[in-house]
């Protein structure tokens, strides 16, 4: 017999997410083609196809083929992996009309806390969507509504840190407090449970469990799928209820094939003599079928003894006049069902039960208060005799009619059979469950105190609204755990952000305090020991920084991030074997990794080989279009050669890549001030420091550029602030100690000459400062000294000190032009 469409759907799909999960990705890609192949109209065969195209890197691929779906928004995936795709391959408006015409599908979607081990949501949610059409707006360089999303995407989730991150680089103001607290969908999250070996599933847009268990009932699963929506929140109850579900008297507007067989049982129980094997098996409780488990609430499972309970309610209108009774057994009331519908002609016996319940007269019981069952008719002789209808059920219908056993029939009764013990543990969780017949008979102890059973006829009662179960200490410990973990971590990531976000403003020392208050087990990562190490070269503290990078090195030898920024360190201490040891490691380690082009490039330069250092410059741009440091790297390469066009040129190129690269604006700077235009390297510089304000080069490159037009005052104030940030930084104290001579402040530059002597004893050029200093201080003594000393530390400015020493009885001006 040929196999349904359904089926065979199904379990192709189960091979693509079995290999997906497995990371298999070309059998993952071969499995997906014969889906689509198969049902090519389906949206989600479309939606696996182009997802293992992407995994493969086959961006443009997958943008094809997930287009047709994808791009109208019809298919919630489809439109995810189209839009990944178009932000892969630079189309980026495509990949926002798809989300937009999409949001219907994700808006109020989150699933935050159905991920773990046993359990995922394999459709995106809005905070996810949301961060991706954050990023495609950057790209499409819209960023008012860039920020909006990344916004919108940290109040939904604020553990999307790929959102913070980007309004960090974008240079907006955020306050790290406010983004890392509680909010409600957090809360949701904690409070939602999945039980043993059940997979979360959206249904929205026809997503199916990667792990499906597929069964022989096809037409069974499909149902299913289309009547569930296992993110509603009444679902999402005790682990229990949704094993089982909470309403077993409920019944759904359509019969399922499971129940359809029980009904044609009936009505061929006559001519049934041997017990049919249906396939469908319920499931026990250590192994759980997913699908299933999540339709426990919308599907009637196999008929259980009728008991009051609080989570129990008739939705049959028959069900709503006449409530169970305690203690009573429902197989009695399906044979009544059953007889009225199929009355056995032969059967007296039978057409009595009945007929005493609907006329309200009290019957014969037994002591645990169960109803007499009349004996067989004389007309079965091979029956035996029973001492109630549910034991009869349970051990299997040798006979032809019962009481109970013409009502059920005999395949109805296998499947009850196997679904009844868990049944029994759900309704009454203090029953032991050892054996069929103690789980279900009614020989225990009643659930009234009084221990009476009132008959259905006699007193209606009133239908009570469901009681939530009662949470048990371990339960509310476990939550109260769970609760502190999360509060645990948002304070550990509120750290986090704020070094993070401290650095992205150029507040070093913020950033630095941030991260070593850290544990020790955080500090000790390579991000964050990146980290730490990048806030020190932006305060030019090489030395220090280089450990950091040493450290990192030595903890992930194999890592290429940041790698550009080390060895730029490496430059600037001139250590020349180590960044050649460096960029040849990174090289070997990664021939495609931009940062291992960079530090092989920093290497040429060092060696002052530009040409080969522009050649590995610019591989690095091209296997990255968008490091904008490496066209900063080409330009301060140019600028040697001092092909200055050329300069610009890389410099602008990486502004267009990063708006807020301080360097290139800094290059662009230099390159005008070599070429004497001043009030543009002004403008430059001036760019460059309200992105990076704590950068005491680019507020001494401000001060160079004022001295130069002559105003000194101003150019004094820049070199005053300058010297605040980096106290230690002699260039940047020589030069507010010549300001200070040119407007004839002459303690103040005494001063800061004597620091500056200390801090660089064999400069020539501070020595020579200070001859001027005492020569106009009219003290030729320490001026002819300092003088002399210059003139030992360089002999090539030996005329200059000469002519100075000579001019010690003129009254001359200041003058330093040995000074360049």
């Amino acid at each position: 017999m040929p196999s349904s469409g359904t089926a065979i759907t199904g379990q192709l799909r189960q091979m693509v997410y079995y290999h997906l999960d497995h990371h298999s990705y070309d059998n993952a890609l071969f499995f997906s083609e014969r889906l689509a192949a198969h049902d090519p109209h389906a949206g989600e065969s479309a939606y696996l196809l182009a997802l293992c195209h992407y995994r493969l890197g086959d961006c443009r691929s997958a943008y094809e083929i997930s287009k047709a779906s994808g791009y109208r928004g019809a298919h919630l995936s489809s439109a995810y992996v189209f839009a990944l795709a178009c932000l892969a391959i630079e189309r980026y408006k495509d990949g926002i009309t798809a989300l937009e015409r999409s949001r219907s599908l994700w808006s109020h979607k989150s699933s935050f806390g159905k991920h773990t081990a046993i359990a995922r949501a394999p459709c995106p949610d809005s905070a996810s969507i949301l961060c991706l059409l954050g990023k495609l707006y950057r790209a499409y360089d819209d960023k008012k509504k860039a920020i909006l999303n990344f916004e919108s995407a940290l109040k939904v989730n604020p553990f999307m840190w790929d959102a913070f991150t980007a309004l960090c680089d974008m240079g907006i103001n955020i306050r790290p407090n406010s983004v890392f607290k509680m909010n409600d969908s957090l809360i949701e999250g904690l409070n939602f449970e999945v039980p043993s070996g059940v997979l979360v599933e959206q249904k929205d847009n026809g997503a199916v469990n990667p792990v499906d268990m597929f069964t022989k009932k096809a037409v069974t699963r499909s149902a299913i799928f289309d009547a569930v929506d296992p993110f509603d929140s009444q679902r999402s109850g005790a682990s229990n209820e949704m094993l089982l579900g909470n309403n077993f008297l409920a019944t759904s507007s359509g019969e399922n094939d499971f129940m359809s067989k029980i009904h044609a049982a009936r009505s061929r129980i006559a001519t049934a003599p041997e017990p049919i094997h249906d396939p469908v098996e319920s499931p026990t409780v250590a192994h759980v079928d997913p699908n299933i488990s999540r339709v426990g609430l919308a599907v009637e499972p196999p008929q259980a003894p009728a008991r009051r309970t609080r989570n129990t309610q008739p939705t049959e209108p028959g069900l709503h006049d006449t409530a169970p009774k305690v203690g009573y057994r429902l197989a009695n009331k399906r044979s009544q069902k059953a007889q009225e519908e199929h009355p056995p002609e032969s059967n007296p016996a039978a057409l009595r039960a009945p007929a005493s319940t609907a006329s309200g007269i009290e019957r014969k019981r037994t002591v645990s208060g169960h109803p007499v069952q009349p004996r067989q008719h004389p007309e079965e002789p091979g029956a035996p005799q029973r001492r109630s209808a549910r034991i009869n059920m349970f051990k299997g219908a040798n006979g032809k009619a019962s009481s109970t056993g013409a009502a059920v029939g005999t395949t109805a009764t296998r499947e009850l059979k196997k679904a009844r013990p868990q049944i029994s543990r759900i309704m009454r969780p203090n029953s032991s469950g050892t054996s069929v017949g103690r789980a279900v008979s009614g020989n225990r102890k009643p659930l009234e105190e009084n221990g009476m059973d009132i008959d259905q006829a006699e007193a209606p009662r009133a239908k009570e609204p469901p009681a939530q179960p009662p949470v048990s200490k371990s339960a509310e410990h476990e939550a109260a755990k769970a609760e502190g973990a999360l509060r645990y971590l948002m304070e550990l990531f509120r750290k986090f952000a704020s070094g993070y976000y401290a650095l992205s403003q150029y507040r070093i020392n913020d950033a630095v305090n941030t991260y070593t208050s850290l544990p020790r087990t955080q500090q000790d990562t390579p991000w964050v020991l990146s980290q730490i190490g990048r806030a020190h070269y932006e305060q030019a503290s090489y030395a220090e920084a280089e450990k950091y990078y040493r450290r990192l090195r030595i903890l992930a030898p194999t890592r290429m991030e940041d790698m550009e920024v080390y060895s730029t360190i490496l430059w600037f201490l001139k250590r020349e074997t180590d960044l050649s040891f460096l960029a040849h490691e990174l090289v070997d380690a990664s021939w495609h990794s931009p940062q291992a082009w960079c530090a092989l490039g920093n290497a040429w330069s060092l060696a002052r080989d530009h040409e080969q250092a522009l050649r590995c410059f610019k591989r690095a741009t091209q296997l990255n279009p968008k490091f904008a440091y490496a066209f900063t790297l080409q330009g301060h390469e140019h600028v040697s050669n001092e092909e200055y066009e050329k300069a610009l040129t890389a410099y602008r190129l990486a502004i267009s890549a990063d708006r807020r690269h301080y360097n290139a604006y800094y290059g662009i700077g230099r390159v005008y001030e070599k070429l004497g235009s001043y009030d543009k390297a002004y403008t430059h510089f001036h760019s460059a420091s309200i992105i990076n304000p704590s950068n005491a080069v680019l507020i001494c490159c401000i001060g160079n550029v004022l001295e130069k037009q002559r105003q000194i005052v101003q150019a004094l104030q820049f070199f005053t602030k300058a010297t605040e940030l980096a106290p230690h930084a002699a260039q940047t104290r020589y030069k507010k100690a010549r300001a200070l001579l040119a407007l004839n402040q002459l303690d103040a530059a005494q001063e800061e000459l004597e620091i500056l002597k200390t801090l660089a004893p064999d400069e020539a050029t501070v020595h020579f400062l200070l001859g001027k200093l005492y020569k106009t201080l009219n003290d030729k003594g320490a001026a002819v000294r300092h003088f002399t000393i210059a003139l030992n530390l360089d002999p090539k400015a030996s005329q200059q000190i000469k002519e100075a020493i000579e001019s010690l009885e003129d009254d001359d001006s200041f003058d330093d032009s040995m000074i360049a």
